[in-house]
């Protein structure tokens, strides 16, 4: 028969008990804040790899960004530049091509020069057109060199083709305009066909034939140009 616990065996396992339930919650008290610790610290790292990788990508954006932002003001800056040198490099050749243009009259003061420049222009024509009648017109006031001219230049015509005989006349009612600066204009196929050997006619071509060689020759040779002019 089992004996009756005294008051004081009461308190004590009382006791016993409480510090057993104590150090029970303790413990899991103890395991719940490590869990919620590691749990911290997971969302915690979690939440730092985010902001870091948001941080990283705005930064590669914007660095992005800048780059084609400078890329973007180098090229503007490279155009302005090139245009600058393109529009420079045209003045320069638009003034010599007017500077040439004011010499032309004085191309004519020597008439030895100019007439014999009048014959090859007259010859030209006339070996272009190949014709038996041709007209040559000119300014009044190159009318008594242009005689000679044409008659230099029939000379060598009948010379060159074995005797063939042409029929050169100067037009004296169908001048060349106030301006022009010398040369002629040879007419043929009954007036339809009219071939400008004009000073200032040749100037013009030499304008567009030569300016490739001219520029080359002023400024050197373009290396971004793959073909010439």
């Amino acid at each position: 028969m089992a004996h009756a616990m005294s008051d004081d065996q009461v308190a004590g396992e009382l006791k016993k008990m409480t510090a057993f339930i104590r150090q029970e919650a303790l413990e899991k008290a103890k395991e719940i804040q490590i869990k919620a610790d590691e749990e911290f610290a997971i969302e915690k790292s979690k939440l730092v790899r985010q902001e870091t990788s948001s941080i990283d990508s705005q930064y590669e954006k914007k660095f992005k960004q800048a780059g084609m932002s400078q890329q973007i003001t180098r090229s503007t800056l490279a155009n302005k530049t090139r245009i600058k040198v393109l529009s420079a490099r045209q003045e320069l050749l638009d003034d010599l091509f007017e500077k040439a243009r004011e010499k032309l009259s004085d191309y004519s003061k020597d008439k030895g020069k100019y007439q014999d420049l009048c014959k090859n222009l007259i010859l030209e024509g006339l070996y272009a057109l190949n014709e038996d009648k041709v007209v040559v017109r000119a300014r009044k006031d190159d009318y008594d060199v242009m005689r000679k001219a044409i008659e230099g230049a029939k000379a060598e015509y009948k010379k060159t083709f074995g005797g063939k005989e042409i029929q050169v006349e100067l037009d004296e009612k169908n001048p060349q305009p106030e301006g022009c600066s010398g040369g002629v204009s040879i007419v043929g196929g009954g007036g339809r066909i009219d071939i400008n050997n004009t000073l200032d006619e040749r100037l013009k071509l030499l304008e567009t034939d030569a300016l490739p060689m001219v520029r080359t020759s002023l400024f050197g040779k373009n290396a971004n140009r793959r073909f010439a002019d």
